[in-house]
């Protein structure tokens, strides 16, 4: 394989065309590779809010993205290439019963694995979530804390954030930090409201360090 590599290098060169960089081709594809995830998000959106399903689809899309991240064995399957598309669409077809998804979200799976567009999942879940919050006026935040939140001290804090930013709607995303000792971080854009222990630890440590600088 080196070898032919090589050879084509050559050819290119003794022709007068300059070979195309690898990471520049990497680049285009991957970028051809987003606007497709992004066509078939904004399909779903559009006949989700035409519908007046977008919320219940948004659920769905929602779970969706949780389960293949959450379980490894069903992310191997569906994104299998030598697995038959029957038996993803009777996986999806499972999924889709007990999860209790609207016709709409099975519909677009279905679709999906027609197309061969499975193993882009992640990113049109990723990109309808984008196009979702958009046309919604929904912040969303990351809400890290050292143990889970009560769903009313979560609560307390959306309320917060949603008076702080101005925004309709917020959307808390809960994950798990045992390093923050106590108390939380909320992210959110390229704001952070740090109120954990750690984050207190480290805001006197470095304020005696300041002092101590000046002192000397």
């Amino acid at each position: 394989m080196a070898a032919s590599i090589s050879s084509a290098a050559r050819l290119a060169r003794s022709s007068g065309v300059r070979a195309a960089p690898a990471r520049r081709t990497a680049v285009v594809m991957a970028a051809a590779k987003n606007d497709v995830s992004a066509s078939y998000a904004k399909a779903l959106v559009e006949l989700a809010e035409e519908k007046g399903r977008l919320e219940q689809v948004h659920a769905d899309v929602d779970a969706m993205a949780g389960l293949v991240k959450d379980n490894a064995k069903l992310r191997d399957l569906l994104f299998s290439p030598v697995i038959e598309d029957d038996k993803k669409k009777a996986v999806l077809a499972k999924v889709s019963k007990e999860a209790g998804f609207q016709k709409f979200t099975s519909n677009f799976l279905n679709l999906l694995v027609e197309k061969d567009r499975l193993n882009l999942l992640d990113e049109i879940c990723e990109s309808f979530e984008e196009q979702y919050c958009e046309l919604t006026d929904t912040q969303v935040a990351t809400l890290r804390s050292a143990v889970k939140l009560e769903q009313e001290q979560q609560f307390l804090i959306a309320k917060k954030l949603q008076e702080l930013t101005g925004s309709k709607n917020i959307k808390l995303k809960p994950v798990i930090d045992t390093t923050l000792i106590a108390g939380f971080v909320v992210e959110y854009g390229s704001s952070q409201i740090d109120l954990s222990i750690r984050g207190q630890v480290e805001r006197v440590a470095d304020s005696l360090t300041k002092e101590m600088t000046v002192a000397v």
